[in-house]
């Protein structure tokens, strides 16, 4: 680790990376301008990954004081390398993503944390989601999809209106949902039998209508409570949209409050998609910080290096972490420090780059850093997995004279083949990366949360 020196006297860069962020970086950039912190002590750097629609012309326009780096063409996320490879002369350096809008404290209470402590690298904010959420209740009978299919099944969400805006990339299911997924007719999510919709509630509405497109494998009589108590609708097989008038109280759902890394190699927001109920506002250290929001220590960027390139979007902010972390860095939350996110507001969160990135960038991760033994667990079930999907999304439906699913095993098979595309040089940089770890595996293993 290199050694923490004093800057106290220096001023603090925040830095935003734009392509083509349109009115969200413009509102981004005016939360920043809006903080408790002397503006002179304050540098602003907004980073262009190659906008097409306007909207660095009018940051230029609108923040004159804003430094603005034009780079030429789409880097991804390390594009922010252009701004953490200059720190003799900073502070502290934070990145603020431009579809996230901070608290005027947030800065404040960043910095406060950094400096009681030394030994910590980066802290962490509270990132909340962008809207606040209504709950609705949804319950119908246990979908059986056959032996292939070991989840319990209700039906599939396929998209949410809210008073004629489509709400469905920000519509959640939280635990009783599986997740996005994609098909041929679309993204949708599978519920539970008995489900939680969180809609995004209008800011100036104390009710408000919401359409539900729901996909029933089976026609079947549904219950759905929307705050004035359960009715019951007959769902007949196949697509059929429900309006609703919703009138449950309102949450702010969690997105980040600093990053975990799975006993399976996946990384994972702590917090995600939970009520805000206080459970994390006690400030602790944790694995990875999210890049969404984040203040760095330039000591701390110094000593590990920036982002690599190859990842271009995801698993970017937690390889850097892991690579702190083997040198002896900490992280520590700051739960004071709030943000809100409008999230995957820029690629969509099972969009087929997301889906090829997240895959692909998970295993790279763990080619560069994690224990041999680990990587080639990780690296060689992953095709087995594929192979289970592709019995129950091609297979099995196949056998029952239904149309397949091959979406999610090409995509998982384009990924693999992106791995092993950078294996060698993966493999080159873990050899230097190994070389300079201070921290033992186990003790960085011991950080891993089970899946349970």
């Amino acid at each position: 680790m290199s050694p923490v020196i004093d800057r106290s006297d220096l001023p603090i860069r925040l830095v935003v990376l734009n392509h083509n962020g349109g009115e969200m970086t413009l509102r981004c950039l005016q939360h920043l301008h809006d903080l408790e912190w002397p503006r002179d002590r304050l540098q602003i750097v907004c980073l262009d990954n190659d906008s097409s629609d306007g909207s660095i012309e009018q940051v230029e326009n609108e923040f004159p004081d804003v430094d603005v780096r034009r780079l030429g063409s789409n880097h991804g996320f390390p594009a922010n390398n252009e701004a953490l490879n200059d720190l003799d002369n900073v502070r502290f350096v934070g990145l603020v993503n431009n579809d996230a809008f901070v608290e005027p404290q947030w800065l404040r209470k960043l910095v406060e944390a950094l400096d009681s402590d030394r030994g910590v690298g980066a802290v962490c904010p509270k990132i909340l989601l962008e809207p606040e959420f209504s709950t609705v209740a949804l319950t119908v009978p246990l979908f059986d999809a056959g032996r292939a299919e070991p989840r319990t099944l209700g039906v599939k969400l396929r998209g949410v209106t809210v008073e004629g805006i489509d709400v469905s990339s920000t519509t959640n299911l939280g635990d009783s949902g599986w997740g996005r997924e994609v098909d041929e007719d679309g993204t949708y999510e599978w519920t539970r039998p008995e489900a939680e919709m969180r809609i995004p509630a209008p800011s100036s509405a104390a009710t408000f209508t919401a359409v539900l497109t729901i996909d029933a494998p089976q026609a079947c009589t549904s219950s759905i409570d929307s705050g004035s108590g359960a009715t019951e609708y007959q769902l007949k097989r196949g697509v059929q949209s429900i309006a609703v008038e919703v009138s449950t109280p309102r949450h702010d759902v969690i997105h980040n409050v600093g990053s975990v890394v799975f006993d399976d190699g996946y990384g994972a927001d702590r917090g995600w998609l939970q009520f805000d109920e206080g459970q994390f506002d006690t400030p602790v250290d944790v694995f990875a910080w999210c890049g969404g929001g984040v203040l760095f220590r330039p000591e701390y960027l110094e000593d590990v290096g920036l982002f690599d390139p190859a990842f271009f979007l995801y698993y970017e902010d937690t390889d850097l972490s892991w690579r702190g972390r083997a040198r002896g860095w900490r992280y520590r939350t700051v739960p004071a420090a709030r943000m809100r996110h409008v999230h995957s507001a820029s690629t969509g969160e099972v969009s087929a780059l997301t889906s090829y990135l997240t895959e692909r960038n998970r295993l790279l991760m763990l080619v560069r850093n994690a224990p041999m033994r680990f990587v080639m667990r990780q690296v060689l079930r992953y095709p087995l997995t594929t192979a289970s999907y592709a019995r129950r999304d091609v297979v099995h439906p196949l056998v029952q004279r239904k149309r397949p699913t091959t979406v999610k095993v090409k995509r998982r098979i384009l990924s693999y083949v992106g791995l092993l595309r950078l294996l060698p040089a993966a493999l080159t940089e873990r050899r230097a990366l190994r070389s300079r770890q201070l921290v033992p595996d186990s003790e960085i293993e011991g950080w891993f949360v089970s899946h349970g």
